[in-house]
């Protein structure tokens, strides 16, 4: 006889059968209390799906969520500032471009000609147009095109395109590949775009029907957050906030009417007498003019008391301040950033919660220069190898195989709230060698060579002027009152 163990299949929970004045009810028997539906919160999971990610931003709900977005951000005050901080925060002034080639001299022509060409196409106005876009419509596209207009020798120029336009209207066209106006290949990688000729919502064009144009991956860039995997469309940024948007106008709004309220009237008059009372008869609901600065008698056994706008007035400021945080939580952007106020911060708790936002801050700019700015430095130097005398030859050479250029953006630096106390950081940082010169000036988006060589040029210039350099003072803090007298005992 041969003895063993045998485990056997684990069976799935099967629902329990409960039979009440009739009807029949199944409770599904879960390990989770979160999986588990009761008359209780039968109500607030309603809404759970399993719809896919394409499934649930249907072209649809992107709409709907893209116009209410779009709404909240051009009549709400906080909602439009946030958007405009957050945009102003990302991209600042604008990226700037160092190469990291062995050429420096062919590194800096290549540089100045770049920035040259994106200050003329409005690179930094376009970039915050983007980031705005996709906190209010959920995601931007840019068309790269030529431009004859444009005062530098490269033509390219990029046309900025609204989610609206980028859709596919004739239906018989989209496959198993394709989603609402992109096309995919079997890897999963964009083939097409299509571009409705003109703005669905335009009343100058007006809708044009099922004219569009199939335009080829390699001259669009979609620049949006993928939230989940398989996620071909954007949604807004703000999505999980526009209840909360609503919620604060609506709160405003009642404040407001409770103050006009009471406003309104100058009081009114009231008995403590029982009915049919000793109190003289007086109309109900009469209303009676009131001469200023007059001393009045009011009727026998009635008082005046006047209208206070006590609720919600009392509340709303800290039910302001909690719904902000709220709000701006789902942009990693902290109360006094989303507010402009900073009133019940102190040092401390300012640091610390920046410290979030900034590394958000700083994560957004790199995702913004893979899908944006390589691109667009990409399509920038293949046009630039066709200009003569542009590039430099061993520049050119690298380009023309298809070798990409080493480089890296700089962004605007973070002002420090306390410039002291961080100079004196950045100090004992570059004493330790816990730092190097390149990592302090890029936190402030500048270049360390460039900001060197012009310090060089200074310093040279006050030796010939015989200007005498000031001794820099010393960084590091001042001792305790009554140090000395203590090394004197």
């Amino acid at each position: 006889m041969m003895l063993g163990l045998f485990r056997s299949k684990p069976t799935p929970p099967k629902p329990h059968t409960h039979v009440k004045g009739g009807l029949i009810r199944r409770f599904m028997r879960a390990g989770f209390d979160s999986a588990v539906t009761n008359d209780g919160n039968r109500k607030h999971w309603v809404n759970a799906d399993g719809l896919s990610a394409d499934a649930a931003a249907s072209p649809e709900v992107r709409r709907i969520l893209r116009n209410r977005a779009r709404y909240e951000a051009a009549n709400n005050s906080y909602a439009k500032g946030i958007v405009l901080t957050l945009a102003n925060d990302v991209v600042g002034t604008g990226p700037r471009l160092q190469l990291l080639t062995e050429d420096d001299g062919g590194n800096e022509r290549i540089e100045q000609a770049f920035m040259a060409w994106a200050k003329a196409i409005g690179l930094p106005e376009k970039l915050r147009t983007m980031r705005a876009s996709r906190a209010t419509d959920g995601e931007v596209f840019a068309v790269l095109v030529s431009n004859p207009g444009l005062p530098t020798p490269v033509k390219l120029d990029i046309r900025l395109i609204e989610a609206d336009q980028v859709t596919t209207p004739d239906l018989s066209v989209l496959n198993d590949d394709a989603v609402d106006g992109i096309v995919f290949d079997d890897a999963g990688n964009p083939v097409e775009y299509h571009i409705l000729k003109g703005h669905p919502g335009d009343t100058r064009t007006g809708f044009l029907g099922l004219e569009y144009d199939r335009v080829p991956a390699e001259s669009v860039i979609h620049y949006f957050r993928s939230d989940r995997p398989g996620q071909s469309r954007g949604v807004p940024d703000i999505t999980p906030a526009l209840p909360l948007f609503a919620q604060l106008r609506r709160f405003t709004l009642a404040v407001l009417g409770a103050a006009e309220t009471a406003a309104d009237f100058a009081g009114i008059l009231y008995t403590d007498a029982p009915a049919n009372g000793e109190a003289e008869s007086v109309e109900p609901m009469d209303a009676i003019e009131l001469e200023a600065r007059s001393l009045l008698t009011m009727p026998g056994g009635w008082k005046m008391a006047q209208v206070q706008a006590e609720q919600p007035a009392t509340t709303y400021a800290e039910f302001k301040r909690e719904i902000l945080n709220e709000i701006a939580r789902c942009l990693n952007m902290p109360f006094n950033v989303a507010a402009c106020n900073s009133s019940g911060y102190n040092y401390a708790s300012g640091r610390l919660d920046h410290q979030t936002y900034f590394k958000s801050i700083r994560v957004e700019q790199d995702h913004l220069a893979c899908v944006v700015l390589d691109r667009l430095l990409a399509a920038w130097l293949r046009e630039a190898v066709i200009v003569s005398g542009l590039l430099p030859l061993r520049i050119r050479t690298l380009v023309a195989t298809g070798e990409g250029l080493s480089h890296q953006w700089f962004w605007d630096g973070n002002e420090h709230v306390d410039p002291a106390k961080e100079a004196t950081a950045q100090q004992t940082r570059l004493s330790s060698h816990t730092t190097t010169l390149a990592s302090e000036y890029a936190k402030q988006g500048r270049d360390w060579e460039s900001e060197l060589r012009q310090r060089a040029k200074e310093v040279a210039l006050m030796k010939e002027l015989g200007l005498e350099q000031e001794r820099t003072p010393s960084l590091q803090p001042a001792p305790p009152m009554g140090r000395e007298d203590d090394d004197a005992e």
